[in-house]
């Protein structure tokens, strides 16, 4: 398929499952359900499995990180000033912010759109994100919360950092998408051949990760829905959206990125904001309406924001 047939498909799955919920044909938990799959099942097994077979080479990941790392500090800078400069909102709302205009959707969204435009190759770079992305984001997001907090006059009690971190590490250990890249690589360090038949078993799963993950989503985003906070919203998702792949692509370009490599990050910028930032802001008991509409307005809007950066992209990395 060429490149409009490709979101169109995406975005049909996503539409189709909205619908579903919509009109009740499918109960929310069914929604539940497969996002529980995906996200414990088919995509860490996915991730093994890329993570085992995949060639990287020239993948070039430290600069891949650099270029598209760059795009998150910034973006997250901009969202979090904008929202306490322009709409008066506090500190932890400013953390809120950053995580909803810098933290893409890389599994639910990502993972099937950058396999229906770039094929098994574009999808292997995109893993070379995804194995950072998750523990750095998190990471940022609690830190940065905790001076919120203090700096907004509502924490109690003495600091305990070590508490803090304790609690980080044995989050971030139990998170499927971590064990799966972490077991992946461990395997791949062995030399080991993965038996033909383990093979066939792990694909099979991992095969349905990104329709299954776009169907979930479709269910998820008629379940959070949009409620106030329309234009600090509006704004994070202009953020996300355009700011961000716009400095990652300036940024690939003058370190000289490998020209598909470069490609696949400046697409992984220009993906909305997915449920993490609904839920982090759950997490710290604020800014859950701030999050929920950015993540569905910046979705909707992306079915035409991603087919222009990838026409931009191309153009410019060839």
């Amino acid at each position: 398929m060429g490149l409009v047939e490709t979101i169109i498909v995406v975005f049909g799955v996503i539409a189709i499952a909205y619908a579903a919920a919509y009109f009740k044909l499918l109960d929310e938990r069914v929604g539940d359900g497969l996002s529980d799959f995906v996200f414990v099942i088919a995509a860490p097994l996915l991730l093994f499995r890329t993570m085992v077979t995949a060639d990287f080479h020239g993948a070039a990941p430290w600069s891949l990180w650099i270029a598209y790392f760059t795009g998150v500090i910034i973006a997250w800078a901009a969202s979090d000033i904008t929202i306490k400069t322009v709409f008066g909102r506090d500190n932890r709302a400013g953390v809120v912010a950053g995580v909803s205009g810098a933290f893409s959707n890389l599994v639910f969204l990502g993972m099937p759109l950058m396999l229906g435009v770039f094929g098994q190759d574009g999808f292997s770079i995109l893993s070379l994100i995804v194995a950072v992305h998750m523990p750095i984001m998190m990471a940022a997001s609690i830190t940065l919360h905790e001076f919120a907090m203090r700096r907004d006059g509502v924490f109690k009690g003495e600091t305990h950092w070590a508490l803090v971190i304790r609690s980080f590490v044995s989050s971030l250990l139990r998170n499927p998408f971590v064990l799966g890249i972490l077991a992946g690589w461990i395997w791949r360090l062995t030399g080991l051949r993965m038996p033909e038949l383990a093979d066939s078993l792990i694909q099979l799963l991992g095969s349905v990760a990104g329709p299954v993950a776009l169907f979930a989503m479709g269910m998820g985003l008629r379940k959070f829905g949009i409620s106030g906070n329309i234009a600090a919203a509006l704004v994070t998702s202009a953020i996300k959206l355009f700011v961000m792949p716009a400095v990652v692509l300036g940024v690939a370009w003058l370190i000289e990125l490998p020209p598909f490599t470069a490609k696949i990050a400046v697409v992984a910028a220009a993906l909305p904001a997915g449920v993490n930032s609904y839920l982090i802001a759950t997490r710290f008991g604020t800014g859950q309406a701030l999050a929920s509409n950015s993540m569905v307005m910046a979705t909707a809007l992306s079915a035409l924001t991603l087919a222009f950066w990838i026409a931009v992209a191309t153009h410019v990395f060839g």
